[in-house]
């Protein structure tokens, strides 16, 4: 059933090169199937074609995570927090707030 997803969102792709859904949809697809190179490669790409998509950094912060490099997803999450700001999207800037603090090893109290 991934696979026919994955085949989907392939063609959709092909359609549409640069919309940024799709890349997610991608991304996270490959994610969820433990793909972590190729859900890095469109996680990446969103970040850097489409920095105001800001559902991108909370999962992108979070595959870093999981590889072990905190360090860059305390980058990501911060660059996160930036972009939820400029957009004044208080649940995502709330969420990414978290997982920084998570992360950090800081108590929910503390901002960044």
């Amino acid at each position: 059933m991934s696979t026919d997803r994955i085949s989907k969102l392939l063609e959709f792709l092909e359609t549409e090169p640069n919309d940024p859904f799709v890349l997610y949809a991608l991304a996270t697809e490959y994610n969820s199937r433990q793909e972590t190179e190729k859900a890095f490669d469109y996680y990446l790409r969103l970040v850097r074609d489409h920095a105001g998509y800001v559902g991108t950094y909370y999962h992108l912060g979070k595959l870093y995570e999981k590889t072990g490099q905190t360090e860059q997803a305390l980058e990501i999450y911060r660059k996160g927090m930036d972009e939820a700001r400029k957009k004044r999207d208080m649940h995502a800037l709330s969420e990414l707030q978290g997982a920084y603090n998570s992360a950090s090893g800081m108590d929910d109290d503390d901002d960044y």
